[in-house]
C-alpha cells in the first residue's frame, strides 16, 4: 500500500493519495500488527496510534496511558498518575476499549460522533452500536466526577 502511495505521489499525470491510514491486522502466529501509511508512502509500525484533526492529542494521551508507549512526562499529572505502570497484560479488550473512548473523548464535542470498529483475530472487524458506546462514555463520566 506505502509502495502504491509513493507511486501515485511522485508519477506524473496522476492524482497522488492524499490521505494516510491506518492498518490493522494480525500475522500469521497471531500477532496484531498495526500500520501507519502516509500519502508519500512512508510507513511505520504502532502499538497504538490515531491520524487525522486532533490526532496529535490522542496520541499523547496514548503516550502517558498505554503500556509499551513511550512515556512522556506531563507536568501538569498529580504525582501519582505520572508514575502509574500498567502493563499490557492488564488490559483485557474491555479496558482498551474503554481507553481508546477516554481518548477520543478528549477531542471530540459530543460522544455522539464516536464510532468504534474493533477486530479480533479469525473474526470480522465488528462495530460497535451506539448504546454500547454510550454505555461507556456514562461510565467514564460517573468516574470523573468520583474523581472530582
Amino acid at each position: 500500500i506505502g509502495m502504491r502511495q509513493q507511486k501515485y505521489t511522485q508519477s506524473g499525470g496522476v492524482r497522488p493519495y492524499g490521505i494516510s491510514t491506518l492498518i490493522v491486522g494480525f500475522d500469521m502466529d497471531g500477532t496484531p500488527r498495526l500500520f501507519q501509511t502516509d500519502p508519500t508512502g512512508i510507513y511505520s509500525e504502532w502499538v497504538a496510534n490515531a491520524i487525522g484533526r486532533n490526532s496529535k492529542t490522542v496520541k499523547e494521551f496514548f503516550e502517558k496511558r498505554y503500556p509499551g508507549i513511550r512515556r512522556v512526562k506531563d507536568e501538569d499529572a498529580p504525582p501519582d498518575e505520572e508514575n502509574v505502570e500498567m502493563q499490557l497484560s492488564d488490559f483485557d479488550d474491555e479496558a482498551t476499549i474503554k481507553l481508546a473512548i477516554r481518548a477520543l473523548l478528549e477531542v471530540v464535542e459530543s460522544s455522539k460522533n464516536i464510532e468504534i470498529a474493533y477486530l479480533k483475530k479469525d473474526q470480522p472487524l465488528k462495530f460497535m452500536e451506539k448504546e454500547e458506546i454510550a454505555t461507556i462514555v456514562a461510565s467514564i463520566e460517573s468516574e470523573k466526577k468520583k474523581d472530582e
